[in-house]
């Protein structure tokens, strides 16, 4: 039996919204505002899912005055994502034949 540990990670993972912000900070440390701007995203949907990637510990928060900016968490998920692309770049995306088709891919989940 799959220890539920695994699904929460898991679940937290395999979400659009989620995966967007997670690739944004994954480049820069952002606050809710410039996450929302960037990915076009209104900012109850940003903070809900920045909520559910802090509690998993996938990001961290540091006010800094009026501003709370959030950080890819640099120990374990920049490593984590950095050999997800690896291993996206020599499987995964064979099965994909351009990147529109990757994104429909995605985007059926």
């Amino acid at each position: 039996m799959i220890d539920k540990a695994y699904l929460i990670f898991l679940e937290t993972l395999c979400n659009k919204n989620r995966l967007e912000i997670i690739d944004l900070l994954n480049h820069s440390s952002l606050n809710v505002s410039q996450i929302c701007n960037k990915l076009k995203m209104n900012q109850t949907t940003a903070s809900h899912n920045l909520s559910r990637l802090e509690k998993c510990g996938f990001v961290t928060s540091k006010k800094i005055g009026k501003f709370t900016y959030y950080h890819l968490n640099e120990n374990t998920i920049k490593p984590l994502m950095k050999l997800m692309e690896s291993h996206l770049n020599n499987y995964c995306r064979k099965l994909c034949c351009s990147k529109e088709q990757e994104l429909k891919i995605i985007l059926r989940r």
